[in-house]
């Protein structure tokens, strides 16, 4: 059962990772995160939402003409004869005058016209009922009083009634110069149907005096909607139009301005950790791309001389390990001779007790010292902070000098010393830095021919320190490694002096923990010349 278990719990995560991997990929072909999908999909969205605006703003616009250029034409027929429409309304107006308009202008026609040359035709007279030029309109008079006359409800055309406070309203409004009065509404009648109504005020005298009409003319907005639409239509089968055009040419353009960043893409992919000299055009014509490139490029170098660094430190890593394993090696080697020496019966003769004892001591003293050098480079490896006081270089050499003499056995030593020069630096560092340099020249020099020469001098607020010998030289090739730990210019490691190969790197790290610089001239067969250079003070 436990093994079942297992295997259906294995299954079932199974079928979650499948799941989740296929959930991944749907979302992936629904929702591309490729940029050419991203930018040609927000500029459609960009180009459709714009044509939205056009046609909305399109059809307030043409919805607006419409209704007024219709409001207009029906204000325009209202100023025809007006005789028939109170004639319907069944006024007495044969006992009354004209009425007198409360517009501008004068109505023609009020007493009947000819049909077809106002807004209405036939006088009424004939028994003929009065006919509207507009189908299906709707038509109605209002007095002061709110008496409401529907003239067309037995047509099929119900004037939509308002209420008195508006009827009131538009009294006032449809007074001659308001800014109302050539206004237009659009209302619904009883059946629900909107109309799009105008309104014109008359005055007619009577037995009272003058009374005010406002005469109310509506026509119903659909056959305005139908052409409204059918433009609409139009518009949006044209922004299709535009818009499958613009996918057309968009495509092509895009997949043109997007070929620096594929470039760049596949020389990324085929760039590693150990092919780092990929480097990008910059001349690509799109600044963002070329600054991009630049930047590029220029992480690609950095990381290049990190890699090429990291390289550097693992080999010298590497010598330093065998070579420190070599130096301490063989006095331990030695050591370990003597004690089995001594411990086959050596010990109890007093000359070979005397001699491996001396060699024992001498040992050992060249591994304090290999202990010493390494711990030296690496306090000066941890940002050394070194306590500098005013210190005269040249008393410092000169107290120095018997010791060197001393170390220079039969050889010719030479010192010149410009007096009074003082730097700010640790005394017990530059006595070593001397020392170790001096040293280096004794061992490359014959001990009776050899010429050692110190100089110190001042040049440019800078002090410069010089050890010249006249030994063999150093080859071009080994100058720019003799500063290196453990290295040696002799290979085979049978040298007649001592040394580890720290003392030149132990004076480099020194000099520049003063903020100073050291360097070597040296030719084949002409000596060498080690210069420290020092800031003064």
């Amino acid at each position: 059962m436990k093994r079942l278990a297992g295997r259906s719990r294995t299954w079932i995560s199974g079928l979650t990772a499948a799941g989740k991997r296929g959930g991944r990929g749907l979302r992936s072909l629904i929702f591309p995160s490729s940029l050419r999908f991203q930018l040609l999909s927000r500029s459609l969205f960009l180009l459709a939402a714009l044509l939205i605006l056009i046609g909305g703003f399109q059809y307030v616009i043409m919805k607006d003409f419409l209704y007024k250029n219709q409001a207009e034409t029906m204000a325009a027929q209202m100023r025809g004869p007006l005789r028939d429409i109170f004639m319907k309304a069944g006024l007495p107006i044969e006992h009354w005058s004209p009425p007198k308009p409360m517009g501008d202008g004068a109505e023609a026609g009020m007493n009947g016209g000819a049909p077809g040359s106002g807004g209405f035709g036939g006088d009424g007279s004939d028994g003929r009922p009065p006919q509207l030029f507009l189908p299906d309109a709707s038509l109605a008079i209002i007095n002061s009083d709110h008496h409401f006359i529907d003239l067309n409800a037995e047509s099929g055309a119900s004037a939509p009634q308002l209420s008195d406070a508006e009827y009131d309203t538009l009294f006032t409004e449809s007074q001659p110069g308001h800014p109302g009065s050539e206004s237009y509404r659009v209302l619904e009648d009883k059946d629900g149907k909107e109309q799009l109504v105008v309104f014109r005020l008359v005055g007619l005298p009577g037995e009272q005096g003058e009374r005010s009409w406002l005469v109310q003319m509506g026509t119903y907005t659909a056959p305005l909607r139908e052409v409204m639409m059918r433009q609409l239509m139009t518009f949006v089968g044209l922004s299709l139009l535009a818009l499958a055009g613009g996918l057309a040419l968009h495509l092509p353009i895009l997949r043109r301005a997007l070929k620096p960043l594929n470039q760049m893409v596949r020389i990324v992919e085929d760039t590693n950790a150990g092919n780092l000299s990929n480097r990008f055009t910059a001349a690509s014509g799109q600044s963002e791309i070329d600054r991009l490139g630049a930047s590029f490029n220029g992480m690609l170098e950095r990381l290049e001389e990190s890699f090429e660094a990291e390289r550097e430190a693992k080999e010298q890593m590497r010598r330093f390990v065998a070579d420190a394993s070599h130096e301490l090696r063989t006095p331990l080697t030695s050591i370990h001779g003597f004690l089995e020496v001594l411990l086959r019966g050596a010990a109890n003769r007093p000359e070979q007790l005397h001699t491996a004892l001396n060699s024992m001591l001498g040992e050992s003293q060249r591994m304090k010292k290999l202990v010493e050098d390494l711990l030296t480079l690496a306090k000066l490896d941890r940002t050394p902070v070194v306590q500098r006081t005013e210190v005269r270089l040249d008393q410092v050499i000169a107290e120095m000098e018997p010791h060197l003499r001393m170390l220079a056995g039969d050889r010719d030593v030479q010192f010149d010393l410009q007096p009074g020069l003082t730097a700010m630096c640790d005394e017990d560092n530059i006595k070593q830095v001397v020392l170790n340099l001096f040293h280096n020249a004794v061992q490359h020099t014959d001990p009776q021919r050899g010429t050692i020469a110190v100089r110190l001098s001042a040049h440019s607020r800078q002090a410069e320190l010089e050890v010249r010998d006249n030994g063999p030289g150093i080859a071009p090739e080994h100058l720019p490694h003799v500063f290196e730990r453990f290295y040696r210019i002799d290979a085979s490691r049978t040298r007649k002096q001592g040394g580890a190969g720290l003392g030149l790197s132990i004076s480099q790290a020194i000099v520049e923990a003063h903020g100073g610089t050291i360097e070597v001239h040296s030719e084949p067969g002409q000596g060498a010349t080690f210069k420290v250079t020092l800031p003064a003070i």
